[in-house]
């Protein structure tokens, strides 16, 4: 399992790699999609409780 140095780290260099090769939009697109990402796989493994922010 990564630790949260090497997760941001793999993160920033996608978004670098899509901001140089891709232009604005797909920084954009690579941003949104592994924040996306990001709040599902917390959902998963249980350390994001979606449920509590639906009931208010």
């Amino acid at each position: 399992m990564m630790n949260t140095a090497t997760t941001g780290l793999a993160a920033g260099m996608a978004l670098g790699f899509a901001g140089y090769f891709g232009g604005f939009w797909a920084f954009l697109l690579v941003l949104v999609l592994g924040a996306a990402g990001l709040v599902i796989g917390l959902a998963l493994q249980g350390d994001l409780d979606l449920r509590s922010r639906r009931q208010r």
